[in-house]
C-alpha cells in the first residue's frame, strides 16, 4: 500500500523535530515512525533513568509520551506546542526495558487539538496513559 501525502509529510516533520531535540539525542529516543495526528517513538530505560526505588523515573516515561505527542499533533506541519498535559502511571519500568510511546489524535478544532498516547512495556503491558492538549501557533515546522 502507497504511503499517503499526509502521512508522508508527519513523518518528515517527526523526523526534523527528532533531529533538532537535544534530548531525544541525550535520551536514546528512537523514531518508529510518523503520521498524519499520530506518532509513535521509543526508549531503552537506562540506569541512570531510574528513581530511588530502582524503576523508571516518571518524568523519562512522561518525556517519552510527551515526544510522541509532540510530532503527533505538529504532524500537519504547523507550530503546535503543549496546552495541558497529564499521565496516569500504571506499571513500573526496569533499567532494560524498552518502552514505545503511541499518539493518536483523538479531536482536532480549531487550533486545538486532543491526543493520547499510550506507552508500553516490552511485553504489550500499558506502563502508562499520558493525555494531552495542543494549540497550533502558526508557522511551518519545516520549509
Amino acid at each position: 500500500m502507497a504511503e499517503r501525502d499526509e502521512d508522508k509529510l508527519g513523518g518528515e516533520v517527526a523526523r526534523a523535530l527528532h533531529a533538532a531535540e537535544g534530548t531525544a539525542k541525550a535520551w536514546g529516543l528512537f523514531f518508529e515512525g510518523a503520521g498524519e495526528g499520530w506518532a509513535r517513538c521509543s526508549m531503552i530505560v537506562r540506569d541512570d533513568m531510574l528513581n530511588g526505588h530502582g524503576a523508571a523515573h516518571g518524568g523519562m516515561i512522561f518525556s517519552l509520551a510527551d515526544t510522541a505527542f509532540a510530532w503527533a499533533c505538529n504532524s500537519r506541519n504547523v507550530k503546535t506546542v503543549a496546552q495541558h498535559a497529564a499521565i496516569t502511571f500504571l506499571s513500573p519500568v526496569m533499567s532494560g526495558e524498552k518502552l514505545t510511546a503511541e499518539a493518536r489524535e483523538d479531536a482536532a478544532a480549531g487550533r486545538s487539538g486532543v491526543y493520547s498516547v499510550r506507552v508500553s512495556g516490552e511485553d504489550g503491558r500499558a506502563v502508562a496513559i499520558f493525555q494531552g492538549v495542543s494549540r497550533s501557533v502558526g508557522g511551518a515546522v519545516i520549509e
